[in-house]
This record gives C-alpha cells, sequence and structure tokens, in this order.
C-alpha cells in the first residue's frame, strides 16, 4: 500500500524518539516494499492486488477484534455520505495498488519512486484546483520546475511518464477524498472499511484467474502461499505505524519523513533492479528533486512564520 497524506495530521507537537521512530518506521517498510513485490513472482499484479485486497481485510479483522473497535468501522461506513466517500476511496487505492505493483512486477520500480515523488506537488495543484488556494512565489517555483521536469523526461528519455503520474493523482486523489472524510476512526477500522467494499472485486477476479489458469497463489508452493498471505500485513503493519506516528510529531517533520520512501524505492530500483536511467531521465529526476527542495525549504519557512498552536 502506498502511505497516507501526512497533510491528516493536525496540530504541533514535539518530536519525541518514539514518534520518530514510528514515522520513519512506516516510511522505512514503504519504501522496502518494492522487494516484497519482486518475491510474490510468478503471481501477475491483477492476483497481488486480489490477494492484498482479501489478506488485509484478514488482518484489519484480526485486529479489529484484538483492539475491540469494531464500532469504528459502523461509523466509518454509517450514512450516504461518508459509504459513498469511503467506496471513493477503495476505488481510488485499489487503483494505485494495482498501478504501483503492476510498474515494480514489470521492472518500473523508478518510475514509481518517480510518482512518489511528484505526489506532494500534486498535493499543492489541487489546493489550487479543488479549494482554491493562493500559491506562493516558491510554490510556483517548484510546479514550473516538475513541469519542465516532465518536459525533459519525455524529449530526452523518449516517454511519457505514464505511470508515475497514476501513481501520484491516485494517491493524491486517495489522499483528498480522506481528508474531506475527516473521521476520528482508528486507520485500521478505515482500511478495514475500505476493503470490506472490496470485497466482491476480489472474489470476482480471484474467480476469474482461477477460471482462466492464472491463479498461482495454491499451484506454486507453500512459500509462496504465505508470501501472497503476508500482502495484508505487509498493508496494515506500516499503516499502523505512521498513525502512531503522527499522533506524536510535527506536521512539517512528519512531511519530510514521506521521502524516505520513494528514495529508497529509487536506490532499490538503481542499485539492486539494475534498471536503466538514461540521461534524460536523469535531468527530469534531479528537476524534480529541486522542485521538492524549493518546496520544502518554503514549507519549514511558512511553518516557523505561523506555528500552529
Amino acid at each position: 500500500m502506498t502511505p497516507p497524506d501526512p497533510t491528516a495530521a493536525s496540530g504541533q507537537r514535539p518530536v519525541t524518539a518514539a514518534g520518530l521512530g514510528f514515522g520513519a518506521g512506516a516510511y522505512l517498510f514503504w519504501g522496502g516494499l518494492p522487494l516484497y513485490m519482486a518475491a510474490t513472482e510468478p503471481a501477475t499484479a491483477l492476483e497481488v492486488v486480489f490477494a492484498r485486497i482479501g489478506f488485509t481485510l484478514v488482518t484489519c479483522v484480526v485486529l479489529l477484534y484484538a483492539l475491540r473497535r469494531w464500532n469504528d468501522v459502523g461509523r466509518q461506513l454509517g450514512g450516504a455520505r461518508r459509504l459513498g466517500a469511503t467506496a471513493l476511496a477503495a476505488v481510488l487505492i485499489t487503483g494505485n495498488w494495482a498501478i504501483y505493483t503492476y510498474a515494480v512486477v514489470s521492472g518500473q520500480t523508478l518510475e514509481a519512486a518517480l510518482g512518489y515523488f511528484i505526489n506532494p506537488l500534486i498535493s499543492v495543484l489541487a489546493g489550487v484546483v479543488l479549494f482554491g488556494e493562493r500559491l506562493r512565489r516558491a510554490q510556483w517555483a517548484a510546479v514550473a520546475l516538475s513541469v519542465t521536469a516532465v518536459v525533459v523526461m519525455v524529449v530526452g528519455h523518449g516517454a511519457f511518464p505514464w505511470l508515475a503520474l497514476l501513481l501520484a493523482l491516485s494517491f493524491g486523489g486517495y489522499g483528498i477524498v480522506k481528508s474531506r472524510l475527516a473521521t476520528s476512526v482508528s486507520p485500521v477500522a478505515s482500511l478495514g472499511a475500505e476493503t470490506i467494499l472490496l470485497i466482491p472485486v476480489c472474489l470476482a477476479g480471484m474467480w476469474w484467474l482461477a477460471a482462466t489458469d492464472q491463479m498461482t497463489l495454491f499451484s506454486h508452493g507453500t512459500g509462496h502461499f504465505w508470501i501472497l498471505v503476508l500482502s495484508g500485513p505487509v498493508t496494515a503493519i506500516p499503516l499502523i505505524l505512521f498513525g502512531a506516528g503522527a499522533s506524536r510529531l510535527p506536521l512539517t517533520l512528519l512531511g519530510l519523513l514521506q521521502y524516505i520512501n520513494p528514495v529508497i524505492q529509487f536506490l532499490i530500483g538503481l542499485l539492486l533492479f539494475g534498471e536503466a536511467m538514461s540521461t534524460g531521465r536523469w535531468a527530469g529526476f534531479i528537476l524534480i528533486w529541486c522542485a521538492l527542495v524549493v518546496l520544502m525549504v518554503d514549507s519549514l519557512r511558512a511553518a516557523r512564520r505561523n506555528p500552529r498552536p
């Protein structure tokens, strides 16, 4: 699963060792996710997504039973507005999972990393388009650099970064929907509610894979079976760590920690998976990194000028 938007957290909090450990642990976990995805071979991207839905729900059920938080699920799904928003969030995060899984298993981890580098910039643009926010000059400069980066990649690398943009847009949309819901339920209950709505998709998908002889869950040994079962904890554990960190860290620090994830993914794709980096792609990545530096410096300055109570 891709990480939640740090802007969902609120309030200015003191930095604690526990909060830093939880927050960094979540992003380290997400950063290493390509290694898990590579281990699911020979399962297709679709099977991994369907398995992730089913086993994430199982994990959430176990955790909700242990925590006795079943009422949170009812609150998340109560009322037509909440139900509709939760269903939209479920669709967006499933699309994000599918795109991300396909990117990794098809040898495009670097483009997946690019998507999560772009994500904060998508959030900035969403604020302008959807909520009428006004950008500061530094934010406009970051947006201009990111647009230039995409143009450079198209010209220099010879391909439009569709996967990266779709990843950023799908997760950006997921973050917007979640923030509009503004529920106080636990992250486990929220994820559990979303996966409950996705169960028909999971069952239909698994049936189709079995009918077309594409299912590997039961046909490639015990080890492969348990690797796919682990998709549940792999999804839930970093989400729980993030929730714990978000309640203990200042928003600005949590926002900076999110870059741990794409940095690790970038290094895995480049150094471990040996994916190619053309001159055009290098130039595009460097421009994106420059845009993020501008954005981070501006955010830190704004936070110092307007500290939250």
